[in-house]
């Protein structure tokens, strides 16, 4: 087992060298514009000839980069499920509100996964729920069936949310990889908090917040949700007896700070990964590290294009991986 993945981690630990330090994302919030900001990433290499001058189609290009490097390891692409889940479910989401509604200009696919936006659009069109893999067939059908009949576009949201969450659960707990389990409970548990938290602000009810919600095991839903309606003292409180306590001081503090200690969390969770050689963990690492970067890197493009100040941008950053 270890052997087949001696190569694969010697080179993923070559391309670490590349990934942006915390020093590498301060020189990029010292950009005096917008347009020096993508100068900078244009001279570390990101994006290609195509996407010159152009943000969006810098960020794309490094994701597409990341999945390429992975694909020519000749890993088998099922160990990393649990990281296109999101993007598979939100094709879904975005079918079926174009199937239902009719409205074909709102709806953004990803194109970068098993079922690219065509085809799912395809499937939901014809109906075809069993062509989906099985953890998205009942809940295809049944998003459609909701929208269709209600029109309520939030519930058809939470409906696809709550079976990717299942299914990222799911994936971890069927993983003999510990990264691939850590991360499948940080993700569902951090997920949670945050609808605990919306649902605070919102006033939504214990059985909207249960709907929402995933089960996990370092979490208790129903406990979490009692806290939500009782106000976000009461979310800190139940957090501090939990492996989220930091999560509880982060709230406390700002909205944003929050909001970054939910991505941090995860780095925190992968970062053992850097001291692993025979495992497909530090690959896993490699693309959650470079998922992680170039969402920064979106964070501090928006707020240089918004020109607000290097400290608001600052707050909203991301740990780095390495």
């Amino acid at each position: 087992m270890s052997e087949q993945y001696t190569y694969a981690v010697a080179r993923i630990r070559a391309l670490e060298v590349s990934l942006f330090s915390d020093s590498t994302i301060d020189q990029l919030i010292a950009c005096q514009s917008y347009d020096q900001a993508l100068q900078f990433l244009e001279e570390k290499g990101w994006g290609d000839n195509e996407s010159s001058g152009d943000a969006e189609k810098i960020l794309t290009r490094e994701e597409e980069k990341t999945w390429e490097v992975v694909k020519d390891l000749s890993i088998g692409m099922e160990h990393f499920d649990v990281l296109s889940y999101p993007k598979l479910f939100h094709n879904l989401k975005a079918a079926v509100k174009e199937v239902c509604t009719g409205d074909k200009n709102r709806h953004i696919y990803y194109e970068d996964v098993r079922i690219p936006g065509e085809e799912m659009r395809k499937i939901v069109e014809d109906r075809d729920f069993g062509k989906l893999p099985d953890s998205m067939r009942i809940v295809g059908e049944e998003a459609y069936e909701t929208l269709l009949h209600t029109g309520d576009g939030q519930l058809c949201d939470v409906i696809i949310d709550r079976a990717a969450l299942d299914a990222i659960y799911q994936a971890g707990k069927a993983s003999p990889d510990k990264i691939i389990q850590d991360y499948a409970e940080s993700t569902v548990a951090v997920a949670d908090i945050k609808i605990a938290v919306r649902s605070q602000k919102t006033a939504k009810s214990t059985e909207f917040m249960k709907r929402a919600m995933a089960e996990c095991d370092s979490l208790s839903v129903s406990q979490l949700s009692k806290a939500a309606l009782s106000g976000m003292d009461a979310i800190c409180e139940y957090l501090r007896g939990t492996a989220y306590a930091e999560g509880a001081e982060a709230l406390a503090e700002s909205p944003s700070a929050f909001e970054r200690w939910c991505d941090n969390r995860i780095i925190q969770t992968i970062s053992p990964e850097k001291y692993h050689a025979f495992t497909i963990g530090p690959v896993i690492a490699y693309v959650i590290a470079r998922q992680n970067e170039i969402k920064t890197v979106r964070i501090i493009l928006s707020g240089k294009q918004n020109e607000l100040p290097d400290d608001s941008i600052r707050e909203r950053v991301r740990k780095m991986y390495v």
